[in-house]
């Protein structure tokens, strides 16, 4: 598993005192927020001297980063949180863990397919699945469906609701 996830990418500045806008890729922009440290891609740490929302936007002070010249110089660029900093809830996972899992029947160990994404509906996420053929099923992520996840072994297991697979 990958020790860097994405979290969000700075889209634009704000103000005129070396702000940025970032757009969250995660659960909710407070989740965002409450990193003192993030990461670019090489690993480079990215100091956040404070952050906060506004209209679904994270609006972030970098360190070092104190003039809009500074700031549109990170527009682009994406940022990354270190999973260690995380504790997730038992049964919860990052989105880019379930990513390439291989979805399989729990009863009849028959593949599925592939998960390749994950769409948040509001009432439950919906699992998109790459079956062999190429074509696409969805599965609701619901406690009847989903029986257990398992990245490190690479595999989920399903138990289909009726006509699910027709």
């Amino acid at each position: 598993m990958k020790k860097y996830l994405e979290i969000g990418k700075i889209v634009s500045v704000f103000g005129l005192k070396g702000e940025v806008k970032v757009q969250p890729w995660c659960d909710s922009p407070d989740f965002l927020c409450e990193f003192d440290v993030l990461y670019y891609k090489s690993g480079t740490p990215v100091e956040v001297e404070k952050a906060r929302v506004q209209k679904n936007i994270v609006v972030m002070k970098i360190k070092d980063c104190n003039t809009v010249e500074e700031a549109q110089k990170l527009r682009n660029r994406v940022l990354y949180m270190d999973r260690d900093d995380v504790e997730l809830e038992e049964g919860a996972f990052f989105v880019q863990d379930l990513i390439g899992l291989r979805v399989i029947d729990a009863d009849t160990g028959e593949e599925y397919g592939e998960l390749t994404e994950v769409s948040e509906t509001g009432a439950n996420d919906v699992y998109h699945i790459k079956r062999p053929d190429g074509s696409f099923a969805y599965i609701p992520a619901i406690p009847d469906v989903v029986k257990e996840t398992d990245p490190e072994g690479g595999i989920m297991k399903i138990t289909p609701l009726e006509g699910l697979f027709d």
